[in-house]
């Protein structure tokens, strides 16, 4: 079973951090699924406006300041992802707490550096 990557701020133009990282995962042949507040595409990955159920999430990675993250919580942790990436700017010490109680592992980090460096 492959492990999937959520991207959550997902967003079609292809100069946001977002964007780019998903076309890097697609690059390393990383499953992607993306959520984010318009509905799009990149590439062949379909960016969803509304949160599913989505199976298989090993890394949650985020592009969402903090104060909008709280609305991602619940949703979040009931996926049971591995591990959240927090990229530069989405750093939340509230989120992180409730993650690692809830036995997630929380990485402040970034997905394009952890990529490029084969480190993801």
């Amino acid at each position: 079973m492959k492990k999937v990557t959520l991207v959550v701020g997902a967003s079609t133009n292809p100069n946001r951090y977002s964007n780019i990282a998903i076309r890097r995962l697609i690059d390393k042949n990383e499953a992607v699924v993306a959520l984010g507040l318009r509905k799009g595409k990149v590439f062949d990955v379909l960016i969803d406006d509304e949160k599913k159920d989505y199976k298989n999430i090993d890394t949650v990675t985020l592009y969402l300041n903090p104060k909008r993250q709280e609305a991602y919580y619940k949703y979040i942790i009931g996926l049971k992802p591995r591990r959240v990436i927090f990229n530069p700017g989405t750093e939340n010490d509230e989120f992180i707490r409730l993650l690692v109680e809830n036995n997630i592992e929380a990485e402040v980090a970034c997905t394009l550096v952890l990529l490029s460096t084969d480190q993801y």
